[in-house]
């Protein structure tokens, strides 16, 4: 073989390689760009979106209920939530009930004073996630 032909031959077979690599890395930026765009629906959690009464808020007079939403579907059978006084006493009526991706749970006439919701949530794909928060009801 002339040893030009041994040159063009190395250039071709180098030419060869960069397009692998290239296609080899162009594979790998593509699924990482997949998994990054579809982690949210992976990475659902049960994450609480907003509440009544709000978290921190102080309301005028007793609620009758407390209700969370939440930004995704609740498993019912392992969800739940329940509300204490500043003593730690329960001031709920039970058994919270648990509808799509709300939790709801009746209260009992609540004198003025600082509240405790305390809240643990199963997302349809198995997350797990709690939390609590506070609110006041002032009597005024």
């Amino acid at each position: 073989m002339p040893q030009g032909s041994a040159r063009l031959s190395n250039v071709h077979l180098t030419i060869g390689k960069i397009a692998s690599f290239t296609q080899a890395v162009v594979g790998i930026a593509l699924a990482c760009a997949i998994a990054l765009t579809s982690s949210g629906a992976a990475l659902a959690h049960a994450v609480l979106h907003h509440s009544s009464p709000g978290a921190g808020s102080t309301v005028s007079e007793s609620p009758h209920e407390v209700t969370l939403t939440f930004m995704d579907t609740l498993e019912a059978a392992f969800s739940s939530a329940d509300v204490t006084d500043s003593s730690g006493v329960r001031v709920d009526e039970g058994k919270s009930q648990v509808n799509g991706n709300m939790i709801r749970i009746a209260l009992k006439t609540l004198s003025p004073g600082s509240y405790r919701v305390h809240w643990r949530a199963v997302s349809v794909d198995t997350h797990r996630s709690e939390g609590g928060f506070t609110f006041n009801v002032s009597g005024q």
